[in-house]
Order: C-alpha cells, then sequence, then structure tokens
C-alpha cells in the first residue's frame, strides 16, 4: 500500500503551491519533505529583513560555485533558501513575471503549452493585485503589492533620468507595458513577506490529506521496472522509506534537484560511474544548461537624504521601528531593490537586454560576510546596477560525491560566449548614460570607486570580472522540451525515459526570464499541478 498519493520533495517556491494545488480536492493524500527546518526565523516575514538571512546557516544552505578564470578566478557565493519556503523565504521579494517574449521563447525550444498566453492566464488566476490605494485585482492566493507610494522619494531623480533619455518609464513593471523605470512591486500582505510557504503551503497544512517533513534529507528516489515509487531519507537521524502511489514531484530547485536525480541514478553516465553510481538512465542534460543572472552594482555618495539617513542613525532606525510596528509600512516593509526595471541599451533591440535596480541605500561600510541592510552607510549614497537578462552562456551543477550531505560541484562557466560579453559592456555604458543625465548629476556628490565615471568598455568589462556576483536566479539544469535527446522533462513536466516521476521547479525552464525568477517559478508550478491533475483522472 503506498503512504501518500502524492510525495513532493522540497517545501520551497514550487513545491508548496504543488502542495494546496494537489490537496484542494480532498481526494489525495500529499507529503512535503523539506530538508531545511519550518523557517520560523522573524527575519523571514520582515522585508528589509533580507540581508539578516543573507549569511545565516540556519535557514541558507550557503553553497558556493567554482573558481572561474572569467571571473578574476572568483567563487560565487550563492545563497540557496534552507527550510519551508526555500529561496523564496530569503529573497529580496521583487516580484516580476517576466516578458512575454521569455515565454514565447519556451515554445520555441520544444517547451509546448507554456507560451505566453498560457503564462499571462496562468499568472492571472494565481495572483491577487493590490495598488497603491488599496484597490484590489484578482483573488488569487498569491498578494503581489504595488508600493509606489512608499519608495525613498530620492528615486524621483532615476525616473527623471530615465525620462531625460528618452526611456521608457511604466506604473506596473507587470501589466501590459511593462518595459522601462518603474517602482518594483513585492509580494507582501500587511507589510510581511507573502512567499508561497505563507499564500500556499499554510493553508494547505490545515488539510488532514497534506502533511509536511522538515529536517528531512531526501537521499535518493527508488525506481522499479523503471518507474519511480519510493523515496529514500534520513529524518531525524532515522533511515526512513516512503511510498508513492501516483507520483513523485521534485522540486527541490536548481541546484539540488539535479543533485538528487544523480544520486538516484539519473544523470550522465560518466559522472556516476565516477562515485559508483549505478545507472538507471544516461541523461546528460540531468545538471546541464545551467543559466543565471550576474550583476554589479556602482555606489554614490548623494547631495541629498537618502535611505541611509533614515536607517543609520538609532533613532531613525526607532521611528522605522515603530513606523512598521504600528502601520506596517515605512521603509522595513520594503524590498531594499525599490526602482529599476526592464530596458533596452539600444533602441533597435527586439526586446529589452538589461535588468536596472536603482536603490536609495549603500552598505559599502558593511563587514565581510555581512549584508545588513538596516545598517546601512552613515552617510547619504545610492546604488546604480543593472544584469544582463538573457545570458547565453551555460554551466552544469552535478555532484561531487556519492554522499547526500555533500555539497554540489557548481560550474556556471560565465561570460563564455561574446555576446554575455558585449551585454555587459552595453548594460555598462546604459548605466553611464543614465548617470550622465542632469537629473542624476544632480544626485551625485562624488563617485565611491571604482569610478564609472571614468571608464571605457574595456574597463566595465574588466571591472565587471573582477567584482561581480550571482543575482541568484539559477535555472534550466532539468531543462523541459519535447526532445530526450535535448532536455531532461517533457513539457508536461516528466521525466524522459522513467515513469511516476516529474521535475517541478526553476530547473525545467529552458530559458532564463529577463529578470528575477521566484514569480515564474510559483507561475510554473501553479500551471503543473493542472496537468498533474488532469493525468490523474
Amino acid at each position: 500500500m503506498a503512504d501518500y498519493d502524492y510525495i513532493i520533495i522540497g517545501a520551497g517556491s514550487a513545491g508548496c503551491v504543488l502542495a494546496e494545488r494537489l490537496s484542494a480536492s480532498g481526494r489525495h493524500k500529499v507529503l512535503v519533505l523539506e530538508a531545511g527546518g519550518r523557517g520560523r526565523s522573524p527575519w523571514i516575514a520582515l522585508p528589509l529583513g533580507y540581508g539578516k538571512t543573507f549569511f545565516d546557516p540556519s535557514v541558507n544552505w550557503q553553497y558556493q560555485s567554482e573558481p572561474e578564470e572569467a571571473l578574476a578566478g572568483r567563487k560565487g557565493y550563492w545563497p540557496r533558501g534552507k527550510g519551508v519556503g526555500g529561496s523564496g523565504a530569503i529573497n529580496a521579494l521583487v516580484y516580476a513575471r517576466g516578458l512575454p517574449r521569455d515565454f514565447d521563447d519556451w515554445a520555441v525550444a520544444g517547451a509546448t503549452g507554456w507560451g505566453w498566453d498560457r503564462v499571462r492566464t496562468t499568472y492571472e488566476a494565481m495572483e491577487t493585485q493590490v495598488s497603491a490605494d488599496g484597490t484590489r485585482q484578482g483573488n488569487g492566493p498569491m498578494q503581489v503589492q504595488d508600493v509606489s507610494d512608499q519608495i525613498h522619494r530620492a528615486n524621483r531623480h532615476f525616473f527623471a533620468a530615465a525620462k531625460e533619455l528618452g526611456l521608457p518609464v511604466t506604473d506596473n513593471i507587470n501589466g501590459a507595458q511593462s518595459e522601462g523605470a518603474a517602482a518594483y512591486q513585492i509580494n507582501t500582505s500587511g507589510g510581511r513577506r507573502m512567499h508561497s510557504a505563507r499564500a500556499f503551503l499554510a493553508p494547505a497544512l490545515k488539510r488532514r490529506n497534506v502533511t509536511l517533513m522538515t529536517d528531512a534529507r531526501v537521499e535518493r528516489i527508488v525506481f522499479q521496472d523503471r518507474r519511480a515509487t519510493e523515496v529514500l531519507l534520513r529524518h531525524r537521524g532515522r533511515s526512513v522509506t516512503l511510498r508513492a502511489g501516483r507520483e513523485i514531484i521534485l522540486s527541490a530547485g536548481s541546484v539540488d534537484s539535479p543533485r538528487i536525480l544523480q544520486l538516484s541514478g539519473i544523470g550522465p553516465t560518466e559522472t556516476l560511474q565516477r562515485f559508483g553510481i549505478t545507472t538507471l538512465l544516461n541523461a546528460p542534460h540531468v545538471g546541464g544548461n545551467l543559466q543565471d543572472h550576474l550583476g554589479i552594482n556602482y555606489y554614490f555618495r548623494a547631495t541629498e537624504p537618502t535611505l541611509n539617513n533614515v536607517l543609520s542613525p538609532f533613532l531613525g532606525k526607532l521611528h522605522a521601528a515603530l513606523q512598521y510596528a504600528l502601520t506596517r509600512r515605512g521603509p522595513l516593509s520594503l524590498s531594499v531593490n525599490q526602482c529599476g526595471g526592464y530596458f533596452r541599451s539600444e533602441p533597435d533591440l527586439v526586446q529589452p537586454d538589461q535588468q536596472l535596480y536603482f536603490n536609495p541605500v549603500t552598505y559599502s561600510t558593511s563587514p565581510a560576510g555581512k549584508r545588513s541592510v538596516v545598517r546601512p552607510d552613515p552617510f547619504a549614497g545610492f546604488i546604480i546596477s543593472f544584469q544582463p537578462s538573457r545570458p547565453t552562456s551555460r554551466g552544469r551543477i552535478d555532484i561531487r560525491a556519492d554522499d547526500p550531505k555533500a555539497a554540489p560541484l557548481i560550474r556556471p562557466n560565465s561570460l563564455a560566449t561574446e555576446e554575455d560579453r558585449m551585454q555587459v559592456i552595453a548594460g555598462g555604458q546604459l548605466c553611464q548614460k543614465l548617470m550622465n543625465t542632469t537629473a542624476l548629476k544632480q544626485l551625485v556628490e562624488r563617485a565611491m570607486a571604482p569610478d564609472l565615471y571614468a571608464m571605457s568598455p574595456d574597463d566595465i568589462l574588466a571591472d565587471f570580472r573582477e567584482r561581480c556576483g550571482t543575482v541568484f536566479h539559477p535555472i534550466g539544469t532539468c531543462r523541459m522540451g519535447a526532445d530526450p535527446a535535448t532536455s531532461a522533462v517533457c513539457p508536461r513536466l516528466k521525466l524522459h525515459g522513467m515513469a511516476g516521476l516529474r521535475v517541478v521547479d526553476a530547473s525545467v525552464f529552458p530559458n532564463i526570464t529577463s529578470a528575477n525568477t521566484n514569480a515564474p517559478t510559483m507561475m510554473l508550478a501553479h500551471r503543473a499541478a493542472d496537468l498533474i491533475l488532469e493525468d490523474a483522472v
């Protein structure tokens, strides 16, 4: 007899959505396995608490990538959520659907049924959009907040600079006109983080047919006659085997989903043989197609007060804390990323190639290993930054040992193509153009080193190699597509060559979306639940 109808591996951004949707009818018994804890840190609920969780090992796996020659021999720090809510519990809360062409490109890449028209209706079913005046549109579980009425007034210079350059400005980065300078929307409700654990899993756990097991590290998936049937795990020091009657759904994320598959005998044969793992299915695309966004910050001292002046002094912190306690508004209720948007570095491009951030805060004096945005620099300052939206380089994530506790081998292969290197230069030059506008020049007291104003194109690329970092959007390591020769799962997210197992998380994205990947991950899980339930009839 099966222990559960569906076993979901991972209580992250995708797994929480699946738990709610698959259990809603009451007909199916659902188990959610989470390797981390319950995710009850108060810094998770507080939007600006993002800085506190960034290096916290109790809620963060703190992975590292391998050193990369293209990035001056540096390793990359890869925070990943460790606990209920996954990385959506520790991210900076920017809610960006992505651009329509992102998803039409998915369909072109073989992900039939995942074009923009279908994706848009899924977003609309999943969301409740709340405008700055409190007007609500939609009735989905995920609340998306327009906080444009709360952002710091220094941001007005960014919007003025965009208009001065003739760049578009939009009042809704997730609307019909999404391109251009915008105040970022965030997934909050009542001033608290509205991640998938709160929006989806919490109500699901009130049902008798849903079980959550935390501190449950999956060691491997067990197959019988090429069908996934059981999950072998360690739970509080004990070895446990659980059986799924219908399906096992792997939602451990772009880093850990390929790792679990390879430990289970699904992956490149040469990798599995190296560690003495019997190959059940030679699947070279499990772990491949890794894509990520790289970004860089440029720091400036400001001529007028910024968020630094609010949050650096003790009395300012006290005022912000009281404002939040009494009204659930103010800087503590917002993302550190207040403004930005999608931009074309050249007007003749088919679609935007850069995502920009404009933050009215700096933390250049923070000690190494700290990212406390509630303790910014003691002087007025701001940041402008960019990330190329659609990198073309492809890396890999693989196991480094036949050991479920061993951290994965992350090789991003950053800046491997000439196109990616040219996109870096284009993004830096776009930031230069913005900073040379009259609107932003009046906000600059002086540039902080390294000085963006003084950089040549070669300098921009060299500086990017020295200082850039991941923006924490890894995708693609179990990519979906119609052809098993070029993909790991089919468009219904079933693993090619095996039955009873689907992969549902950002690892199945064929191509990276143009901005933050948390919203597309939740959307994917919402639609995946429909596909799973269709097949259960």
